[in-house]
């Protein structure tokens, strides 16, 4: 049976990475998503084991003592992380998987899988990208401001990707990840 394809995904907050990845997910049955971590508190209408497994910052320390996370990372105050066992799984089942996760998680799977693409979506513009985290009406000025802070330096990593996406339009940027994952899948090691 063929390794499965582990695809990471990346981008300041308001970028539109999640609704990319939902629309790939709708796409291709072969792919699979993993859900990660969070010590934050759910957004209205956030599920837990859905959107997140949301979970208190002892039983994420113990997790990540037991070496049960492939990455983690603290941001805003808040602990995020992926579970390693699930992802494992579906590799060798012989299926894709998607991480949509910040540069620092990136980096740390690109250190325990090299073979690992990286995908990083970028925002058209700064103005775009505060127009979508405000749009979306769950952050204080302060939250934001610190968000469009991260943002900035969260693009300065994007050439240290494997490939880069601007979402100015959402249906090509979803067709070119789609190509880029399709193109990997293809390309013999």
């Amino acid at each position: 049976m063929t390794q499965g394809k582990l695809f990471v995904i990346s981008g300041p907050s308001g970028a539109g990475k999640g609704t990319i990845c939902k629309r790939l997910l709708e796409e291709d049955n072969n792919i699979r998503f993993s859900v990660s971590m969070t010590t934050r508190a759910p957004r209205e209408g956030e599920v837990d084991g859905k959107d997140y497994f949301f979970v208190d910052k002892e039983e994420f320390e113990a997790l990540l003592g037991d070496n049960g996370l492939l990455e983690h990372n603290c941001y805003l105050d808040n602990y995020y992380g992926t579970p390693r066992r699930q992802i494992v799984a579906w590799l060798e089942e012989g299926r894709d998987v998607i991480l949509e996760i910040d540069y620092h998680g990136a980096f740390q799977v690109r250190e325990s899988y090299p073979e690992c693409v990286l995908i990083f979506i970028m925002p058209p513009s700064i103005e775009e990208l505060e127009e979508r985290i405000t749009g979306r009406g769950s952050e204080t000025e302060e939250t934001k401001q610190r968000r469009l802070r991260e943002a900035m330096g969260e693009i300065a990593q994007a050439d240290k990707y494997d490939y880069t996406v601007v979402n100015d339009n959402l249906d090509t940027a979803v067709a070119r990840v789609s190509e880029i994952m399709e193109s990997e899948r293809n390309r013999e090691e």
